[in-house]
């Protein structure tokens, strides 16, 4: 789910002083590197349909699957903070809490704790999670049909940066999440993409090499880690252009977004 997707810390903040920075990041590849993929077994060639799909596909969270607004949750914690948002989002920025936390460091509580005592919010566990979850919008942006075909044919694997309060309502509130037969997630792998640990989990999880996965992802930095260890992979910009992908490596689908 993107740059620790949920991190308010460095993805949220007042309207025109706090951006997403995912949202304005801009990455270049280095020459050579981007038409990089699967030769070696018969993968992607430029938008050529070759001879052995993926094995596997691994799948980002947060703004592939389903959408968030981080301004929701700091419109949120402003109603009960007496801190201006500006000043919440620079207290998160200074120090690495919700990081620790998406990387199942810190617990829930405590975690709740001492999110309070820095951004001055007063509010009790079950309205701070409340809020801490109104990011999540109800339209989703993979359909879950495409989902449950893929699930058909291929091994399925959630490869998200969140936290244990983010990912429980996510469960119960996207089916989604149950086509996946496998969910890497950094607060239980202890890391964050793009760090080389949580794709070796994945990897492992899905018993797979990396020249056997397709991989999507909303932030380029994501996308460059994982090519860097052999893996197939795109920055998703949209159902149409994710299935483009999926068809030119050989994934028959009929289902269409």
């Amino acid at each position: 789910m993107g740059p620790s997707v949920m991190d308010l810390s460095e993805h949220g903040g007042a309207p025109g002083i706090v951006r997403f920075a995912h949202h304005f990041f801009h990455f270049h590849l280095k020459a050579g590197r981007a038409g990089k993929r699967r030769t070696e077994r018969g993968g992607y060639t430029g938008g050529v349909q070759t001879a052995v799909p993926p094995r596997a596909l691994f799948f980002d969270l947060g703004n592939v699957i389903v959408p968030f607004d981080i301004e929701r949750a700091y419109a949120g914690f402003g109603a009960v903070s007496a801190l201006p948002i500006e000043e919440m989002a620079k207290r998160l920025r200074a120090g690495d809490l919700v990081q620790r936390y998406e990387c199942g460091q810190v617990e829930d509580e405590p975690f709740f704790e001492a999110f309070c005592e820095l951004t001055g919010v007063r509010t009790t566990f079950e309205r701070f999670c409340q809020i801490w979850n109104s990011i999540f919008l109800p339209p989703t942006l993979v359909p879950e049909e495409l989902l449950e075909e893929l699930s058909r044919g291929y091994t399925l694997l959630l490869l998200s940066n969140t936290n244990a309060i983010h990912y429980r309502f996510l469960e119960r509130s996207y089916a989604h999440i149950g086509h996946f037969h496998h969910h890497v997630l950094s607060h239980e792998a202890g890391a964050q993409k793009p760090e080389r640990k949580i794709y070796d989990d994945a990897l492992a999880a899905a018993g797979v090499q990396p020249e056997e996965v397709f991989f999507t992802d909303d932030l380029p930095e994501n996308i460059e880690a994982a090519r860097q260890l052999g893996i197939d992979a795109e920055v998703f910009t949209g159902v149409p252009d994710l299935q483009r992908h999926l068809e030119n490596r050989g994934v028959r689908l009929s289902a269409r977004g």
